[in-house]
């Protein structure tokens, strides 16, 4: 009997009270690092949980319900939420205002998975990624991390034992945790730093007195819809332009991230239902939640590592915890309770956050073994991330060529694609070596590193 047929086979034995429970655990999984990309970019925390569990349940549509894969906020936007709320504030908009301008260019993000899916499906993933090798997407992920250290040391200053603690316990669980533990240390971090700023009185929870039981998880002019009510064109364009590029980071995550589920269950989900249909899936959720103010989707690591320990693969197991978190979403009390968490505990988790990201590029090219004695190599990787990081921190309105409404990231990916398509040298072909076709993961899962 395959590992996947194994997997459905105990599902099914289960019962309905231990399948419940199991859905519970996958939500208890993905729960931590969810609802931390709201905190951190002021997006709707119902909402995000709302379309985690509709996109989630999208995912498994596209996919005939085959592939065992929960879908949360991704991290890599990160960066692109800070460029474009930085030039709406500077335009006169508020932190409210201008997200909804992000989400716009989430939306295109998430459009640009349909153009992937549909390559793949013409000319195979061999020839598309030749476009896309580590070389280029490895040092853009780096840049991504770092362009966004500052607001994480930011945080930070509001109360560096708050931050500092939650910091400890990350590192706790994520090296000397078992189980569950080792999978979870974002949440344990979170919920440890929180309840001891609360007992210090650290915490502001007037709003959750206020907020009630029931409700909607999102407001219409929260929304990327409202925009178009009174457009700023060169906001949006700017927006599209400076987003646009993290996909190339995402869709390689997703595509390291499938061939972590296949390797776990023991089925190639990438000949079946194909990766055509799991990147569809994986971009048709990221264009709705964005369309709604939510964050964009990604398929989670964190998930992954529970069908690790738990060695059920139904996807049904999935699809209940989508449910409950959709059920979730319509609390705004609970939502109240998250928003009110201390910046130090955001700053605390997103210093490790940020760093892991950057480590993950890193992953991403000692794995690949990308040649750095090779000068091509040494070039587009400089290049990639002098231009992300100056043209963050330092005066950007010197760019030649009109490049002045493009963020560090997007110019850098550019730079990065053309320079690779352009010079010789070409020497990445994707499939060839599995350890680095996982190495493409933001979440932190020790799990399933061996």
């Amino acid at each position: 009997m395959s590992k996947e047929m194994q997997g459905i086979y105990d599902a099914r034995t289960l019962g309905r009270g231990k399948m419940f429970t199991l859905g519970l655990q996958h939500m208890f999984a993905m729960f931590g690092a969810t609802v931390l990309v709201p905190v951190i970019t002021g997006l709707s925390m119902s909402a995000t949980l709302l379309f985690a569990g509709l996109g989630t349940l999208i995912f498994h549509l596209c996919t005939k319900m085959k592939v065992p894969a929960f879908l949360g906020s991704s991290f890599a936007f990160l960066g692109g939420y800070a460029s474009v709320v930085q030039m709406g504030q500077a335009g006169g908009l508020t932190l409210q205002q201008a997200l909804p301008y992000a989400c716009i260019g989430v939306f295109c993000a998430g459009l640009m998975y349909f153009i992937l899916a549909g390559l793949f499906a013409a000319f195979g993933a061999a020839k598309v990624m030749r476009f896309f090798p580590p070389i280029v997407t490895g040092p853009i992920i780096i840049a991504i991390g770092l362009t966004l250290s500052g607001s994480a040391i930011s945080n930070c200053t509001s109360n560096w034992w708050i931050a500092l603690l939650a910091i400890a316990i990350i590192i706790v669980c994520n090296i000397w945790g078992k189980g569950m533990i080792r999978i979870v240390p974002i949440l344990l971090g979170v919920l440890g730093s929180y309840l001891v700023a609360a007992c210090f009185g650290l915490c502001d929870f007037s709003g959750v007195k206020e907020a009630a039981w029931i409700g909607l998880p999102f407001k219409m002019e929260d929304t990327a819809i409202a925009v178009f009510k009174n457009p700023n064109w060169g906001l949006i364009v700017s927006a599209i332009i400076a987003i646009l590029p993290i996909s190339l980071a995402t869709m390689m995550e997703h595509i390291g991230d499938m061939c972590a589920i296949s390797s776990t269950t023991g089925v190639n989900y990438l000949e079946n239902p194909g990766l055509h249909r799991t990147l569809m899936g994986d971009g048709v959720a990221t264009a709705l939640a964005s369309l709604f103010g939510a964050p964009a989707n990604t398929t989670y690591g964190e998930n992954t590592g529970v069908l690790n320990l738990t060695k059920v693969y139904d996807p049904r197991v999935i699809r209940i915890a989508a449910c409950l978190a959709i059920v979730l979403s319509f609390c705004p009390k609970f939502s109240a309770v998250i928003s009110a968490m201390p910046a130090a505990t955001i700053g605390g988790v997103s210093l490790v956050l940020y760093g892991m990201i950057s480590a993950v590029g890193v992953r991403n090219v000692v794995e690949n073994r990308v040649d750095f004695t090779a000068s091509r190599n040494v070039i587009i990787a400089a290049l990639i991330l002098v231009l992300a990081i100056g043209i963050k921190y330092g005066a950007n309105d010197s760019l030649p060529l009109g490049f002045t409404s493009l963020s560090g990231l997007a110019v850098a990916a550019i730079v990065g694609v053309v320079l690779n398509a352009v010079l010789p040298g070409k020497d990445y072909t994707f499939g060839d070596n599995e350890l680095g076709d996982k190495a493409v993961d933001f979440e932190i899962n020790p799990s399933l590193r061996k």
